[in-house]
């Protein structure tokens, strides 16, 4: 009988040791704000690592964004998909949206979650040329009359031409995407269709009831309260949530993240690019200033880097090149203005197509553009202009200045000897003997030996 008894509290305490290393795991809470972008994204796969190096047990994304390019959400997306630790996505607090991009990670996550007071939804595909939905998302959702009619429509029979099927092909992918992920999730598929087809969006209370959400909650110990006790299929296997009293660290964005989303922004990406400019320009210019070269290297390398992240139109970064060509040349070309003024309206065009998207946050202001071209004139015509002049200058220096000087003879000379010239010694050579403390005038320049002749032949007198 004692055996037994000795075997049942053996297993009973590790039963309870178990439960208790499992309930010490971790929680790890990623605050993901603002608009998404390559620092977002950046953020969120260091933070999924961290996770799966700790191995937490849970990973929180607590969102509050407007949405954001769909390559970062993407690769968000394709991040969560391949976590080993579960990801809930919860939308807070109070007043917070997944709007866009966000309602596509909150599908991907294996936990979606609201705080009372937030929405989700208006997931449309945005990109430049692409400001009216297509006919489809004009239709009322069970429309079958609307439904055949854009799915027997021709192509162009939007008025859009190439771009309108542009906008079909990038809607239907969206559609399909985010249809999928739904389908993965057990989530309402038609829902998630219809927030990118027909932009609608739905409140916390809402969408736990159509079964687009998993759960709502307060805040993240409420949520991991609910959570406590979930099984969770992850890429590796069947997961089980122990998350009641677990403990909670919040991995905030680090300066990393925040550098990156500095200069991901599409303005700062052009400014900095043009200060690489300026300061190449200006060192090419005028040699041995060294500082704007180094400066202007710097600032260049890291704008195309920014550029490089952001989905860039290289059309429009060419003509941005092309335009300084013009305003270089117009300093040495006399086009009488014509070259300016080309050079301005290609920078101009250059910087409005240079972001390909229209998203809020992600695009260059016209005010900022109209500044920078004028600015870039003046520089780069000022700069030329300065250049230009110094090498217009006379030569007051070097081989040519020597000849004609006055200098004084230092020793007695026979032939060749040693004589003062502006401030400098130098080997002379004379036809004729010369006294010391003599004035002499350089009349040659034979490299290092100066060919001279009293001052008295000259004819001058001094």
């Amino acid at each position: 009988m004692v055996k037994p008894l000795n075997l049942v509290v053996v297993a009973s305490l590790g039963l309870a040791l178990s439960a208790v290393a499992l309930a010490s795991q971790e929680v790890v809470v990623m605050p993901l704000t603002g608009a998404i972008g390559p620092a977002s994204a950046d953020f969120v796969e260091r933070g999924l690592a961290r996770a799966e190096r700790d191995d937490a047990q849970l990973v929180v994304l607590e969102i509050d964004t407007p949405g954001g390019l769909d390559t970062s959400m993407r690769d968000i997306i394709k991040a969560i998909l391949a976590s080993r630790v579960p990801v809930a996505a919860f939308v807070a607090p109070s007043g917070a949206r997944a709007a866009s991009a966000g309602t596509y990670i909150l599908y991907a996550s294996h936990v979606a979650a609201m705080a009372p007071g937030t929405n989700l939804g208006a997931a449309s595909p945005v990109q430049i040329g692409v400001s009216d939905p297509v006919a489809p998302a004009r239709s009322k959702p069970g429309d079958k009359a609307s439904k055949d009619k854009s799915d027997k429509a021709a192509p162009d029979d939007d008025g859009g031409g190439s771009s309108g099927v542009l906008a079909r092909k990038q809607m239907h992918d969206a559609a399909a995407y985010i249809r999928g992920l739904a389908q993965m999730r057990g989530r309402n598929p038609d829902w998630a269709e219809r927030a990118v087809r027909d932009a609608v969006s739905l409140p916390a209370e809402e969408a736990l009831a159509q079964h687009v959400i998993d759960l709502t909650a307060r805040d993240v110990p409420d949520l991991l309260q609910k959570l406590d006790g979930r099984k969770i299929m992850t890429a590796t296997g069947e997961r089980t949530l122990a998350t009641a009293g677990a403990a909670s660290v919040t991995f905030a964005p680090d300066w990393k993240t925040r550098f990156l989303a500095v200069i991901t922004e599409p303005s700062v990406a052009l400014i900095l690019m043009m200060i690489g400019i300026y300061g190449l320009f200006f060192e090419f210019s005028n040699p041995g200033f060294v500082l704007p070269g180094v400066v202007g290297a710097m600032a260049l390398v890291i704008g195309l880097f920014a550029l490089h992240m952001l989905p860039v139109n290289y059309a429009g970064l060419a003509l941005i090149l092309l335009g300084i060509a013009f305003l270089v040349a117009e300093v040495f070309v006399p086009s009488y203005g014509t070259l300016s003024i080309g050079g301005i309206a290609a920078f101009v065009l250059g910087a409005v197509m240079l972001i390909d998207t229209d998203l809020p946050n992600f695009g260059v202001s016209i005010a900022l553009i109209a500044a920078l071209a004028g600015i870039t004139a003046l520089f780069v015509l000022g700069v030329a202009g300065v250049a230009l002049k110094a090498r217009r200058r006379p030569v007051i220096t070097g081989r040519e200045q020597l000849i004609g000087s006055v200098g004084v003879v230092e020793d007695e000379i026979a032939s060749e000897g040693w004589a003062r010239v502006r401030s400098e010694q130098w080997r002379v050579r004379s036809a004729m003997p010369l006294a010391r403390g003599q004035r002499v005038r350089v009349t040659a320049c034979h490299g290092l030996l100066l060919t001279v002749t009293p001052l008295s032949e000259t004819g001058d007198g001094g």
